[in-house]
């Protein structure tokens, strides 16, 4: 069975992408010989078949990744050589960073440019990052009743790490999940998203050419509820590291409670709060509230779908996102003037139109709703949303496309509370020109990012 496939890019380049299994630095096809295909959202389109990992295949996995962690990686190598690969993989993946830009735009659907110029050099620059940090990993000395007792602490790898990253940043989460488990001596067994698997084994290439040891870094597409299952199940892996879904993380919590009680780190769904004070430069609030709640698509776990703003102001602040949201282009990823593109797939389609549908339903205002007909892909145009209610369920729950409320508050009390008013809290958004009022509500938000935006008018002459 083919372990590789040709794909025909829109700029007519081919390429060679392999599908196989990335185990122990090989491409193998799945033990049983499964398959499934990955879907161009622009088109709809089917780009190839990837080999589709089941259990005995994670099996396989984490065996090769507990070989290399007990003899070229863990104790066994130094901080020194580990910081060496992990920046020449950085190196090789900016030598490919075109490449790679448009293999992302295609499985995924966003824009090259941004691929390219955010996702990717983001990706890099996380790498070098934690390779700097792979010599600096250092214990203490502890004074205990000298000079009778001597007590220290050493940091050890904790073994054979299982990380499932998402669909919606395929490239950047899987540098953001790498880097510092190979920076701390860590193996890896990592599964990307089913939607979106073919720049994680194009990654994987650059791994080999790198000089990474075998099993070090493997690679397992899957169906989450299959591979994804037995990677947070498995015995013989010590942690797991998870970014999707909230109900999908409570299943991996609980199959490792269940299992072998390993480590969980877990980044789950949000509904970020964005505040408008009347203070705020209006116009560069605008500007990044549409961009923090469009970027992506919308698809972002930091999205800021929730936009209050001081009622003082809000009339004024709706006809300036009205007037900019004409510079906002939704297209194909090879268009170099897109601002965003397709969703992820149908089923993502259907669930945010549903959402939109209930928006309208209950009598939420859509001030910014001009669908534009296409013949294919999972195109869907912004809609914001005008004087919405706390209570409504597109204001509640998280919707994951490009969909904005917009709601107002009268006081500072009342716009915390609006804030806090949510079972999410990833990030906010805090915006005035009041540097000790950003200080006062920032610190008052329960999330655990909170961007302030402190804009000075200032007059040229």
């Amino acid at each position: 069975m083919s372990t590789t496939a040709t794909i025909k890019l829109p700029t007519g380049q081919d390429i060679q992408v392999p599908t196989g299994l990335f185990i122990n630095n090989s491409f193998v096809p799945a033990i049983g010989g499964e398959t499934f295909e990955t879907i161009n959202p622009a088109t709809e389109e089917v780009i190839c078949s990837v080999s589709e990992a089941k259990s005995e295949d994670i099996n396989a996995a984490v065996a090769s990744a507990r070989k290399a962690f007990k003899t070229t990686w863990g104790m066994s190598i130094s901080g020194t050589e580990r910081g060496k690969l992990m920046y020449t993989l950085a190196d090789l993946m900016e030598r490919d960073q075109q490449l790679l830009a448009e293999l992302e735009s295609l499985d995924n659907g966003k824009p090259v440019r941004i691929a390219r110029d955010g996702d990717i050099a983001d990706s890099i620059a996380c790498l070098r990052y934690y390779a700097g940090w792979a010599d600096k990993i250092t214990g203490q000395t502890i004074g205990s009743n000298p000079p009778t007792k001597f007590a220290y602490t050493r940091e050890e790898p904790i073994g054979v790490c299982g990380q499932i990253i998402p669909w919606n940043y395929p490239i950047m989460m899987w540098a953001w999940k790498i880097g510092p488990a190979l920076a701390t001596g860590c193996t890896i067994v990592l599964k990307p998203s089913e939607l979106t698997p073919l720049t994680a084994l194009k990654l994987c290439e650059l791994v080999v050419e790198a000089g990474f040891p075998p099993g070090v870094i493997n690679c397992v597409p899957a169906i989450g509820s299959i591979g994804g299952a037995a990677l947070a199940a498995h015995p013989d892996v010590n942690k797991v590291a998870f970014t999707g879904s909230t109900l999908t993380g409570r299943k991996i919590m609980e199959a490792a409670a269940k299992g072998n009680l390993k480590k969980v780190s877990l980044e789950l769904g949000g509904k970020s709060p964005s505040l408008v004070f009347e203070s705020a430069d209006l116009e560069e609030a605008a500007s990044w509230a549409l961009m923090g709640g469009l970027y992506n698509s919308g698809q972002d776990c930091t999205c800021g779908s929730r936009i209050y703003v001081q009622s003082s102001v809000y009339d004024k602040f709706l006809d300036i996102m009205k007037s900019k949201i004409s510079s906002y282009k939704l297209g194909h990823g090879f268009d170099s003037e897109s601002s965003a593109g397709p969703l992820i797939s149908k089923v993502q389609y259907d669930k945010v139109k549903t959402f939109i549908e209930k928006g309208i339903a209950a009598g939420a205002k859509p001030f910014i709703h001009e669908p534009q007909r296409r013949e294919k892909g999972y195109f869907v145009d912004p809609v914001i949303f005008c004087d919405v209610q706390k209570d409504m369920e597109i204001v509640r729950e998280e919707i994951f496309g490009p969909v904005i409320c917009i709601g107002k508050f009268e006081t500072e009390e009342e716009a915390i509370a609006l804030a806090n008013d949510t079972p999410y809290g990833l990030g906010a958004a805090v915006y005035s020109t009041n540097g000790s009022q950003c200080i006062r509500i920032s610190s008052r938000i329960d999330a655990g990012t909170a961007s302030v935006f402190i804009f000075q008018v200032t007059k040229r002459t």
